[in-house]
């Protein structure tokens, strides 16, 4: 089972065993469920199936066989060593407000966190600049160095992207610092509850099922598309809905993966677009057990020709250790495994830009220079 599923299962279990699990939820950072107007949609999905979200083809977050209190058991006494970094993260910081707008370009926060510019739009997706990736304190620390950027550090934003709703993607102080400064959000079904308590305008939220496109401007849209994973901020499952983005103009396609583990639906996607620029993909925090909902590397590779992708940078990594395997192995693993495809990898340090449809950027394997 993911660390942080089991973790905040057995938070809430304790939790509620001491009778202070009621006060703890209710905190605002832990958001409430769909209700109203948006649950009628949520329910009218065809995704929506006996009160939850589902993939297109249903898959077990984890594999029924062996025993899971032996896989919690073996997790709670695991080492912790090489799962993080023995020093900080190498980063290289770009200011973001100094890019010009009209460069397409996309700059790694860490993990799944990414500032892009495409068709002079500026665009934020899952940002995350926290300490934590859970809701509290002893959960999820970010490794040391990887905490690069703040809110502060960015100018308007014309869109704040959101994949799903799991903690080290949709984080409530840091999208409560960038409020003032977003003019549209776009999230899958469901979503968009937590931002409307969390005093975001409903006019700005832009809220769809899969295989919808948001045309913003005429000349810039962007598509919910599915993903293979699942959702959840605490005990009640695949309440919202989760997904993966294309970001659309006439002379650039980006496609993010989101989470989720390795299907049809990259082929369909790619066959759909007719391929892409960039590919932002998941690499990280996999297991065997749990590669249905989280990709192996070799799938990573896969799944980014699948979409026909030009370039590739892969994400969910360098930032939390939500998995057992060690922290440099999907990178090691990527590179590998991206051998002889017909895309380009590209490894950029946190905060540094890459140029989309750029020819010959040259990136260091700098996880070789650390421990």
């Amino acid at each position: 089972m993911e660390r942080r599923t089991f973790l905040l299962g057995l938070l809430g279990a304790f939790g509620l065993a001491a009778g202070s699990g009621l006060c703890f939820t209710r905190q605002p950072k832990f958001g409430r469920l769909p209700s109203g107007a948006r649950l009628a949609r949520v329910q009218a999905s065809p995704h929506f199936v006996n009160g939850r979200f589902q993939c297109l083809e249903p898959v077990e977050v984890m594999a029924k066989d062996g025993s899971r209190v032996g896989a919690m058991l073996k997790f709670l006494t695991r080492s912790s060593k090489g799962l993080v970094p023995e020093q900080p993260m190498v980063s290289k910081k770009t200011e973001i407000a100094s890019l010009r707008r009209e460069e397409d370009v996309l700059v790694w926060l860490g993990h799944s966190s990414y500032y892009m510019q495409l068709g002079g739009w500026r665009v934020l997706i899952d940002p995350v600049f926290s300490d934590y990736g859970s809701p509290v304190f002893f959960v999820n620390r970010a490794f040391p160095g990887s905490n690069v950027y703040s809110a502060a550090d960015f100018p308007a934003v014309d869109v704040l992207a959101i994949t799903h709703d799991h903690w080290d993607h949709l984080d409530y102080t840091s999208v409560m610092a960038l409020r003032p400064k977003v003019r549209h959000v776009v999230c899958p079904l469901g979503v968009g509850e937590y931002f409307e308590q969390w005093g975001f305008d409903p006019a700005i939220l832009h809220e769809e099922d899969w295989d919808t496109e948001i045309p913003l401007a005429k000349d810039f849209s962007v598509h919910i598309l599915p993903s293979q994973h699942f959702s959840g901020r605490f005990l009640t499952q695949n309440p919202t809905e989760w997904g993966a983005f294309a970001f659309t103009t006439p002379k650039r396609r980006v496609f993010v993966s989101g989470d989720g583990g390795y299907g049809a639906h990259f082929a369909a996607i790619g066959k759909r677009f007719g391929g892409f620029d960039l590919a932002v993909m998941e690499n990280g925090q996999y297991n065997e057990r749990w590669h249905k909902i989280h990709m192996l590397p070799l799938e990573t590779a896969q799944a980014a020709a699948d979409v026909g992708a030009r370039q590739v940078v892969a994400s969910h990594n360098g930032k939390f250790a939500l998995a057992l395997h060690p922290w440099q192995e999907p990178y090691v693993e990527m590179a590998k495994h991206s051998a002889g495809r017909p895309y380009e990898w590209l490894t950029p340090r946190i905060g540094e830009t890459v140029f989309i449809g750029g020819q010959g950027q040259k990136f260091r394997h700098w996880w070789e220079d650390m421990k």
